[in-house]
C-alpha cells in the first residue's frame, strides 16, 4: 500500500518540482474522504538548502528518513544533470527499491536514479532538452525523449514540470483507483489523467483555427467509445483528409487514433471496474470491446492484470464477477 512517502531533497532544489510532490502526497485531503499520506522531506545536504529561485529551505529530516518510505520521489533541481551526487543518497535509494519501495523522479531528478544504477536497462522519461545527455552518460539507460512519464515499477520516471503531476497521479490511480486520483485532480484543478506515452510537447501547424484543430474530434471520440468508427469518419468530422487527420493525431496526442482510443477503453473500463457491479460482457460493451472475452485479452496487456484481479483489488472478493 501506498501510505508513507518521502522527498529526497539536494541544495538547488526546484520549487516548481518540489511542490508538485508536496502537493499530491502531503496536502490533507480528509475532508473529502481521501487518503492522507505519513509525508516529509528529507535533505540528502544538510538542514539548510539553497532552493533555484533564490531562497532558502529549513529542512527537518535527514537521509534516515527515506529508510521507512513506501515511496521516495526525488524532484528537479539545478545542474542535476552536471553534479555529483552524495553517495549516502544514492545507497538510500538504491536500499529502498532493494527493500520493495518504489522511486519516482521528477525532469532532471533522473540524473539521481541513473546514478544510482536505478535505470540501468530500464526506460525512462526526462524532458526533452536532457534527454541527449542522460543517454551520453548513462548508455545502459533506455531514454524516451518524447513522453510524460515511464513506469518501470518500482522505478517511475517523468519529464518536465507539469509531466510530474501526471505521473504521481498514475500512481494514485495504480494504488488507490480512479475515483482517488480523480478527487484529487480534481481539487488541484488539473486534467486527471493523461496517458505516460502522450507526447512533451504539441507541433501544431500554423495558421491555426477552431475548425483546424482535433480536440472536438477527441471530445467525441470519448463520448462515442462503444462505437466503431474509421480514420475516414473521424477525419471528415475534424474537416481534413485522413491523411492530415491521422498525421495532426499523432503530433498532438504522440499516438494513433487506434491506440488512442484502445487506451482510453481501458481507463473507462478500470473506472466501471471500480466503481460498479456490471457484468464483464455489460463493461465489454459500454467501453467498446464487444465481449469479455476481447475486454480481458486488451486489459490484460494494458494493465498487467485481469478485469477480475483488478476490480477484487479495488472492492473485495465478493465484487469479481
Amino acid at each position: 500500500m501506498l501510505q508513507n512517502v518521502a522527498v529526497a531533497l539536494l541544495d538547488g532544489v526546484n520549487p516548481f518540482e518540489l511542490g508538485v510532490v508536496c502537493e499530491v502526497f502531503g496536502t490533507d485531503r480528509s475532508d473529502d474522504g481521501l487518503p492522507v499520506y505519513d509525508f516529509a522531506v528529507a535533505s540528502a545536504e544538510g538542514p539548510v538548502l539553497r532552493m533555484n529561485s533564490g531562497f532558502s529551505l529549513h529542512v527537518e529530516h535527514g537521509l534516515e528518513r527515506l529508510e521507512r518510505a513506501d515511496l521516495i520521489a526525488v524532484p528537479a533541481g539545478q545542474s542535476y544533470a552536471s553534479r555529483a551526487f552524495p553517495p549516502e543518497l544514492l545507497d538510500a535509494l538504491r536500499r529502498g527499491v532493494d527493500r520493495g519501495a518504489r522511486v519516482l523522479s521528477v525532469c532532471s531528478g533522473a540524473f539521481v536514479l541513473a546514478a544510482a544504477g536505478l535505470l540501468d536497462d530500464r526506460r525512462c522519461a526526462v524532458h526533452w532538452k536532457h534527454a541527449k545527455e542522460l543517454a551520453r552518460q548513462y548508455p545502459r539507460v533506455a531514454v524516451e525523449p518524447d513522453v510524460l512519464y515511464v513506469d518501470e515499477d518500482p522505478v517511475i520516471t517523468s519529464a518536465g514540470t507539469a509531466a510530474g503531476i501526471d505521473a504521481c497521479l498514475h500512481l494514485v490511480r495504480k494504488e488507490q483507483g480512479s475515483e482517488v486520483a480523480n478527487k484529487i485532480a480534481r481539487r488541484m484543478v488539473v486534467p486527471p489523467h493523461r496517458d505516460g506515452g502522450q507526447a512533451q510537447y504539441i507541433e501544431r501547424p500554423l495558421p491555426h483555427s477552431e475548425a483546424d484543430t482535433i480536440g472536438e474530434v477527441l471530445a467525441w471520440m470519448e463520448r462515442h467509445l462503444d462505437e466503431e468508427v474509421t480514420v475516414e469518419q473521424l477525419a471528415a468530422r475534424a474537416h481534413m483528409s485522413p491523411r492530415t487527420f491521422a498525421r495532426r493525431f499523432q503530433q498532438e496526442t504522440g499516438t494513433t487514433p487506434y491506440r488512442w482510443v484502445l487506451r482510453q477503453r481501458v481507463l473507462l473500463a478500470q473506472r466501471l471496474l471500480e466503481a460498479t457491479d456490471e457484468t464483464m460482457d455489460t463493461i465489454a460493451g459500454r467501453t467498446g470491446f464487444g465481449n469479455a472475452a476481447t475486454l480481458r485479452h486488451h486489459f490484460v496487456r494494458a494493465v498487467g492484470t485481469t478485469p477480475n484481479a483488478y476490480r477484487r483489488t479495488f472492492r473485495g472478493p465478493e465484487a469479481a464477477a
